[in-house]
Parts: structure tokens; C-alpha cells; sequence
């Protein structure tokens, strides 16, 4: 299995303030699968995503990508597993203000061995016209296509998107949503989209609710609809 997580807890705080988030989530994700993590607002589904990226500790079970358990690495290994393997695109798209879009999405590229090619990366995501503009010039959806850019010029064996088009209008979020679909397709991307919009997990392979740090559905989605024709963005 290419991601996987067993029994995996995780709660923040203690004393008064403690809080269970993940009251032991077991989740199975094949290579190449576009897979939606559902649910409302402090259901677990970004603190999943979160420790799966390595970017939170966990209490206890085991989180694996591509044969590598998370939980066992530390430090510089575990700055190297998140170089090496992941992409991250988040609502807010962390631009650097003083870099041009090339520029930014150069940040990323020379962070790994085996970069996509850039200028390949600018013309799919339709920046060709747009690569020395700085972020200030942009639209929302010109800045979410830089980050998203940013994050696949790397390679990535997965790409982890919070809420990818939580920011942008219904139409941004299409043009989003199909270019994600694109580059799951074009480059076999495993992605795994946290959201709490209902359509989207129309467009996926593999759907996951998550409610009150447990998981409530899990399933294969058999009646797969272009992200081009979703409705209710």
C-alpha cells in the first residue's frame, strides 16, 4: 500500500486543555489515486494530512509513504522524507512577495534532484505569460496555479492540498480543480485534497470522512464525474 496509516492518534494540549484530534485512524491509499479527506471544521482532516506531511508528531500508531514510517524519522531525515516526496499546497499560497512567479517556482526546483522541467511546469498551468510578474500582480487563481507549480516542480511522489480552492471563486476553483486532474493524469501524482466542499469528492477516486477524529465513510468512488462538469463549486 502506498499510503497508509494504522491506528494513528493524536491530540494537542493537556490538562484542561487537552484535545483528542485522531482517536486512532486507519487509512489505505493506492499510488496514483486522487483521494478527498471530508469533513467540517475540526473533524482531524488537515492535523491527517498534517502527519502524514510530517509535519506533525503523532501519539501513537504508524504512518507510511512508499515503505518509509514516518513516525521513526527525526530531523534531518525528516526534512529529507518531506524534500524527497512531498508537495504541499495549502488555501493561503505562502508566495515570496520579492520573487517573480519563475523565480518562486525556482525556489522549489533547485531544493531536489530530479526536477520536472520548468518551463514544461509554466506552460501547463497556463503562466507562460505571467512567469515574471511578482505575486502583488497576480489574481487568486494566478497565485494558487504559482503555488501549485511551486509544489509539482519538485517531483513529488504525493501532493497534499489544505483546502486548495477554499480562497477562490466558483470558476477559479474549476479552472483549479482541472488542472489538478491534469497533472494527476500527466504525471500519475498521488494527491491527497483535504476540503470541506461536498462536490469535490465527485471528481476523485477515493473518498474519506472524517468526523470528531474518526473515520465515517472510507470508499472507492465508482462514478467518477470531470472536474470540468462539477457542480456547486
Amino acid at each position: 500500500m502506498f499510503i497508509e496509516t494504522k491506528d494513528l492518534k493524536k491530540s494537542y494540549g493537556e490538562g484542561g486543555s487537552f484535545v483528542q484530534v485522531l482517536k486512532g485512524v486507519s487509512i489505505k491509499i493506492e499510488k496514483g489515486e486522487m483521494c478527498v479527506i471530508q469533513g467540517t471544521s475540526g473533524s482531524g482532516k488537515s492535523t491527517l494530512l498534517n502527519c502524514i506531511g510530517g509535519l506533525d508528531t503523532i501519539d501513537s500508531g504508524t504512518v507510511s509513504v512508499a515503505g518509509t514510517f514516518i513516525e521513526r524519522l527525526k530531523g534531518e531525515k525528516l526534512s529529507d522524507y518531506r524534500r524527497d516526496n512531498l508537495g504541499f499546497i495549502f488555501q493561503f499560497y505562502n508566495l515570496v512577495p520579492n520573487l517573480t512567479v519563475r523565480e518562486n517556482i525556482q525556489v522549489c526546483e533547485y531544493l531536489t534532484k530530479d526536477p520536472l522541467n520548468i518551463d514544461e511546469l509554466i506552460e501547463v498551468l497556463g503562466l507562460t505569460e505571467h512567469q515574471y510578474k511578482f505575486p502583488s500582480q497576480l489574481s487568486g487563481g494566478q497565485q494558487q496555479r504559482c503555488a501549485i507549480a511551486r509544489a509539482l516542480v519538485k517531483n513529488p511522489k504525493v501532493l497534499l492540498c489544505d483546502e486548495p480552492t477554499g480562497a477562490l471563486d466558483s470558476k477559479t476553483s474549476r479552472d483549479i480543480l482541472v488542472l489538478l486532474e491534469k497533472i494527476n493524469r500527466q504525471y500519475g501524482t498521488t494527491m491527497l485534497i483535504v476540503t470541506h466542499n461536498n462536490s469535490i469528492k465527485n471528481m476523485v477516486d477515493h473518498v474519506i470522512y472524517i468526523k470528531d477524529g474518526e473515520i465515517s465513510k472510507d470508499y472507492i468512488n465508482e462514478t467518477k464525474v470531470p472536474a470540468s462538469e462539477l457542480e456547486d463549486l
